[in-house]
């Protein structure tokens, strides 16, 4: 069987997860995997290369020089060896449906690859997702907390909206349609990521009930007239902060913004740039070295 890819992976710590993403998916143009390894001390981060295309000197320079600037902003970043592997098709399958397991949020939704035959609970929706390709299949501690939220933020019966900055795999949106929210909107930055949240709605057939966009958040309007009564917003903290009126202006008065991807030691920072912009922390949760929150209007 001949070799499908190349998987290129780097294990770094906790705190550098995300800082160490963006590095790898500007060198290799592809938002990386990320999962957990028994054997290793810290987060995994993949990206898979086509059999055509081999990892040069020039990417590992371009890595290198990366992983030096993140820890020059005091990440710990771990040994920062690039492994690379050639693998066939069906190593590739095997090796997910190793890692991936269904997902049982609150008993509301059932998350699960394609391949797992569990079935859900009466009243439970839902989700398939495949790992592999944009950020979000629910494994990680900052989407399952989010997903939490909407479970928790549902009232039935009434109509609901959400805002998902920075969709990745479109899991909330498509989860907050499977709940009944709507309208509901979404974007990413990236043209590939929402090309793949878009496919995972039509898998899912909620792709009526939701609108993908490309999209960035520093362009939010400041004085949106459109606003939503979840806004979820799963980012690396300094775009947290630096875009935080932004995000408040699109949270309608009594809803919720619910922020994610932040470690426990950035959360402070990130709480107090929110509140001094007339947010109340109304819960907190810490899992890991990760920590996530709800705000509501202080008024």
């Amino acid at each position: 069987m001949k070799t499908a890819f190349r998987q290129v992976s780097l294990t770094t710590t906790a705190e550098a997860e995300e800082a160490v993403g963006w590095v790898l998916e500007k060198v290799f143009e592809q938002t990386p995997s990320v999962f957990t390894h028994p054997e290793k001390l810290g987060p995994i981060l993949s990206v898979y290369l086509s059999e055509k295309q081999t990892v040069t000197e020039a990417h590992r320079h371009a890595v290198q020089a990366g992983l030096k600037a993140v820890a020059e902003c005091g990440l710990a970043v771990g040994a920062g060896q690039l492994e690379v592997k050639r693998l066939r098709r069906e190593d590739w399958v095997d090796s997910w449906k190793r890692h991936f397991k269904p997902i049982d949020i609150q008993g509301k939704l059932l998350l699960k690859p394609s391949w797992r035959k569990e079935k859900a609970k009466p009243g439970q929706k839902v989700v398939i997702l495949d790992p592999g390709l944009s950020f979000g299949t629910g494994q990680h501690a900052t989407t399952k907390f989010c997903l939490r939220q909407l479970v928790a933020l549902r009232k039935v019966g009434q109509e609901q909206s959400l805002l998902d900055v920075g969709t990745g795999s479109g899991i909330l949106s498509i989860a907050a349609a499977k709940l009944g929210y709507r309208p509901i909107q979404a974007f990413d930055y990236d043209s590939e990521a929402v090309r793949v949240a878009r496919r995972n709605a039509v898998k899912n057939r909620v792709s009526d009930r939701l609108q993908l966009k490309i999209g960035d958040v520093t362009r939010l309007s400041l004085n949106a007239r459109l606003k939503h009564d979840v806004v979820c917003a799963n980012l690396f903290y300094d775009l947290l902060i630096a875009n935080a009126e932004r995000l408040i202006a699109r949270v309608k008065p009594g809803g919720a913004l619910v922020l994610a991807g932040i470690l426990d030691t950035q959360f402070a920072e990130v709480q107090a740039a929110f509140e001094a912009r007339g947010m109340r922390l109304h819960l907190t949760q810490r899992q890991g070295e990760w920590r996530s929150g709800r705000f509501v209007h202080a008024d």
